[in-house]
């Protein structure tokens, strides 16, 4: 099959220039309606619940949900977009809308993968939770790599430590103390229970008039918790895995819901681990937020931050204003980027 050729300057400029015809057009009072497309409502605004291949369930402002054809000029839309959309004036129509167009974003939220490379899988987030629990086991590895995540993007990040109804007293302090320094460098920590009900209220009041994102493990219970904060969803729940111990991926497709108090949940598939390979290591650096002061300070320009001599992050750890735990998690990380990006170039080359 020979490959489509690729658009001229002139096709972009003028893919771009009707790309914000239609944007100026849905901001207007009284939209002009196309009259190529005389079988469609005149624009209006809309939300994308979520996106399947080429369509997208969008919702309107009286609350009506449309599965929607995507105009091929539109390069990217994903859940949380808000776009121009045309609805179809016979509700008996093959088409029953049309995406015309995308307002710019003012956050979207990234996932590199293996294959496809970094793929944006939703926009317009106002706060990630990162969502934690005591079983299958509570790791400060795995929230700091999602903390870097959210610090990537400028989404502000909120801790959730989930499933406090099996802390035990053996586990407590050193959960409780890992959680003291996370709110010690700036990070809301929230601890609540799905099953108890414990934490819930006050978790509620920080979605209200929000979108959020839940970010996590398998196996922390993400379902449960959306479960919980709004019951009418209906989502499906893993358990976790006697064997293994890990969870069960619970949520196939991202989609936005909608919590009674007026904030919005964007629910997106769980990934068992946040690549960051596509970072270099001095933005990984950077998303330590405690490293700030001190990054830009070391001897040697390209200091590892390891042995080498006069390092601003050696001193800051023995000064005590780094954790060890941190620093160590860090070291994790930049160790890591590598061996991610060598898996990543032999799938690539394998699959040729």
């Amino acid at each position: 099959m020979s490959k489509k050729k690729p658009l001229s300057r002139g096709q972009l400029r003028r893919m771009r220039a009707n790309h914000q015809k239609r944007l100026h057009r849905s901001s207007q009072d009284t939209p002009t309606p196309d009259i190529q497309d005389s079988s469609l409502e005149p624009e209006q605004a809309g939300t994308v619940i979520s996106r399947f291949g080429q369509h997208a369930d969008v919702e309107t402002l009286d609350g009506k949900i449309t599965r929607c054809n995507i105009r091929r000029t539109i390069t990217s839309l994903v859940c949380g977009d808000d776009v121009v959309v045309r609805l179809s004036k016979d509700a008996q129509a093959a088409i029953a809308g049309v995406v015309e167009a995308v307002h710019p974003r003012k956050s979207s939220l990234s996932r590199p993968d293996l294959y496809d490379g970094v793929k944006t899988i939703a926009a317009n987030i106002d706060q990630i939770l990162i969502v934690s629990s005591v079983l299958p086991c509570f790791t400060t590895q795995i929230i700091d790599r999602y903390l870097v995540a959210a610090e990537d993007t400028e989404i502000p990040p909120v801790i959730v430590l989930n499933k406090i109804d099996l802390l035990d007293d053996e586990q407590r302090p050193a959960i409780e103390a890992a959680l003291a320094r996370y709110q010690a460098i700036g990070y809301p920590v929230y601890r609540v229970s799905s099953k108890t009900g414990e934490g819930i209220d006050a978790l509620t009041a920080l979605l209200k008039d929000k979108v959020s994102v839940f970010a996590g493990q398998s196996g922390v219970g993400k379902s449960s918790l959306i479960n919980a904060l709004m019951p009418d969803a209906e989502l499906l729940t893993g358990d976790v895995s006697g064997g293994s111990g890990l969870g069960q991926h619970t949520t196939t497709t991202a989609r936005l819901l909608h919590f009674a108090s007026g904030g919005k949940l964007i629910d997106s598939p769980g990934v068992r681990e946040f690549a960051l390979w596509h970072l270099p290591a001095d933005r990984v650096s950077w998303c330590f937020v405690e490293f700030r002061d001190f990054l830009g300070t070391c001897k040697f320009r390209d200091c590892k931050h390891g042995d080498d001599p006069g390092c601003a992050l050696q001193e800051a750890l023995q000064q005590q204003h780094i954790t060890a735990d941190r620093f160590s998690n860090y070291h994790r990380i930049i160790a890591s980027l590598d061996e991610q990006r060598h898996a990543r170039q032999f799938r690539a080359n394998t699959d040729e």
